[in-house]
C-alpha cells in the first residue's frame, strides 16, 4: 500500500500567453531553459528529495488542433518523472491556449479542451493528479479585465465570457480525465486575494471585489454566488443556463482547493475602485481560512514565492514565514495536504506580469538559471527533512489516497480505480435520475 504523503512540491513554470495582440507568445519554458535542461531539472528533484511537481506539457507545442498532437516531448519528460517516481501534478494550461483556439472568447474553447484533456489522460493513465486550468480567475482577470493577455480586452463583459468559458473547460475536463482516470484527484491553483478598504468611501468597491475573487470556485465547485454576483453574471452576458450547468455538473468531491499566495494578492481599494499592493496583511493563514469556511476542502498551498533580494536572506525568510502560516492553518483544524514553492528555478519577465518581452530574470526559484542551489533552496530541501516524517504521523486516518507511479499496476491500486469507476457510474446513474423527476423548466 502507497505510504502517507504531505505533498511537498514545487513547479516548473509553463505559462505561454500571447501578448502584443496576439503577435507574440511568452513560453516560460523557453525563457527558463527547460527545454534544454529537463532531465537536470528533474534530477533536481532529487536533490530536494521532492516528490511532487506541478507540471504540464507546452499546450501550443503539444495540442496542433482538434484530435491532433504532438507528445514527443511529454513522452520524454513523463517517462523520465515516472521512471524517477515522482508524482505529477498535471497543468493543462497555464494562462494560455494554441493559435488555433485563438484565445477565451472562444465559445468552443471547453469542448476542446475536454478533448485534449481525455488525450492526455489516456496517453498517461498513470498520472492521478491534475490541475486541468491554473488559476482560472486570474487567466479571466489578466486576458479580459486588464487587458493585458491574450483577447487583451478591459471590460465586465469580456471578464465575464472569459471566466464561464474557462471554469467550464476546467469542469469538462475533470469529467473526461476521470472517465479514465477514476481515481483521479484535481488540484485546483487558484490565487486567494483580499481587498482592503482605504476609507469608509471605499467600502462598497471593497466589498464588490471581495465577492468577485471566489467567482471561479464557486462555478468551479457548484456554490451558488451571492445575489450581487448573480446579477453581474446575468448583467455580462451569462446565461441561467451556463449559470445552471455548474450548479449541476460540478466535481468538488474530487478536489483538493489549492491556495496561490504572494505578497502581492492583498489589496488596497479606493473610492473610485482604484487598487494598489498592500502588501502582507491577513497573511496566508486568515485569508485562507476564509476560502476553506466556504468551501470546506482540503487545502493546499500551491504557489509562493519572493525575489532573494540583496542580503539573500529575504526568500529563505518568506519561506519560513509561509511555512508557519501552514502550519497555524492545520493546527486550527482545516485539513492541509501539502505546500509549494514556485518554481524550481528562476523566473522570467514576472516583473511585469509577463506583459513585456524584457528576458528580464527573477531570481524567485529554488535554483538559478544556471541550476545552482539558491539559500531558499537549501531552506527548503532542510525543511523537507524536518517536517517529512512528522507531518503524515499527525493525522494517520486523514490522507490523501495517492498512488505512486510506480504503484500504478499493484492490485491495491487497480481495487482503488475499480471502486471509483463504479462509484462514478451510480453517482452518474442518480444525476440521470433526478433530472428526469425535475418538472419542465
Amino acid at each position: 500500500m502507497s505510504a502517507h504523503w504531505f505533498m511537498f512540491a514545487t513547479g516548473i513554470e509553463n505559462s505561454y500567453p500571447t501578448i502584443e495582440n496576439g503577435r507574440k507568445r511568452v513560453d516560460e519554458m523557453e525563457k527558463c531553459g527547460h527545454y534544454k535542461h529537463w532531465q537536470t531539472d528533474f534530477e533536481l528533484l532529487q536533490d530536494l528529495d521532492v516528490r511532487f511537481l506541478r507540471y504540464g506539457p507546452p499546450i501550443h507545442k503539444t495540442w496542433l488542433g482538434p484530435g491532433r498532437y504532438d507528445w514527443e516531448f511529454s513522452d520524454l519528460t513523463f517517462g523520465y518523472l515516472k521512471e524517477i517516481d515522482v508524482v505529477p501534478i498535471v497543468d493543462l494550461c497555464h494562462f494560455g491556449v494554441p493559435d488555433f483556439v485563438g484565445d477565451f472568447q472562444n465559445p468552443d474553447f471547453p469542448a476542446l479542451f475536454a478533448e485534449y484533456a481525455r488525450a492526455f489522460a489516456a496517453r498517461f493513465p498513470w498520472v492521478q493528479l491534475y490541475t486541468p486550468v491554473n488559476e482560472m480567475f486570474i487567466c479571466a482577470l489578466f486576458s479580459a479585465a486588464y487587458g493585458w493577455w491574450n483577447e487583451q480586452l478591459s471590460g465586465d463583459k469580456s471578464f465575464v465570457t472569459a471566466l464561464k468559458h474557462i471554469a467550464k473547460a476546467n469542469v469538462l475536463a475533470m469529467w473526461e480525465i476521470l472517465d479514465e482516470r477514476p481515481d483521479a484527484i484535481f488540484v485546483q491553483s487558484e490565487s486567494s486575494e483580499y481587498f482592503h478598504a482605504e476609507d469608509p468611501a471605499a467600502i462598497k468597491p471593497a466589498e464588490w471585489m471581495n465577492s468577485r475573487r471566489f467567482l471561479s470556485l464557486d462555478l468551479n465547485y457548484g456554490r451558488r454566488v451571492d445575489s450581487e454576483m448573480y446579477e453581474y453574471l446575468m448583467d455580462n452576458g451569462m446565461t441561467r443556463e451556463e449559470y445552471r450547468f455548474f450548479m449541476e455538473r460540478h466535481l468538488r468531491h474530487h478536489c483538493i482547493m489549492g491556495n496561490d499566495y504572494y505578497v502581492t494578492n492583498e489589496h488596497r481599494v479606493a473610492a473610485d475602485g482604484r487598487t494598489w499592493a498592500a502588501g502582507e496583511v491577513f497573511g496566508y493563514d486568515d485569508i485562507t481560512r476564509q476560502y476553506y469556511e466556504r468551501y470546506k476542502l482540503p487545502v493546499m498551498h500551491t504557489e509562493t514565492n519572493l525575489n532573494e533580494g540583496p542580503s539573500g536572506e529575504e526568500a529563505a525568510n518568506w519561506l519560513w514565514k509561509q511555512w508557519a502560516n501552514v502550519l497555524r492553518v492545520r493546527n486550527c483544524g482545516v485539513p492541509i495536504v501539502g505546500f509549494t514553492w514556485y518554481s524550481l528555478t528562476d523566473q522570467v519577465d514576472w516583473d511585469t506580469a509577463l506583459r513585456e518581452d524584457n528576458g528580464h530574470v527573477n531570481p524567485l526559484g529554488l535554483y538559478d538559471l544556471d541550476r545552482n542551489i539558491r539559500k531558499v533552496g537549501e531552506a527548503y530541501k532542510k525543511l523537507i527533512a524536518d517536517w517529512m516524517e512528522v507531518l503524515p504521523a499527525q493525522s494517520v486516518c486523514l490522507n490523501v489516497p495517492i498512488v505512486l507511479p510506480s504503484e500504478y499496476d499493484e492490485p491495491f491500486a487497480r481495487r482503488r480505480r475499480d471502486w471509483a469507476r463504479r462509484y462514478q457510474r451510480r453517482r452518474m446513474q442518480t444525476k440521470l435520475r433526478e433530472r428526469a423527476s425535475e418538472p419542465a423548466r
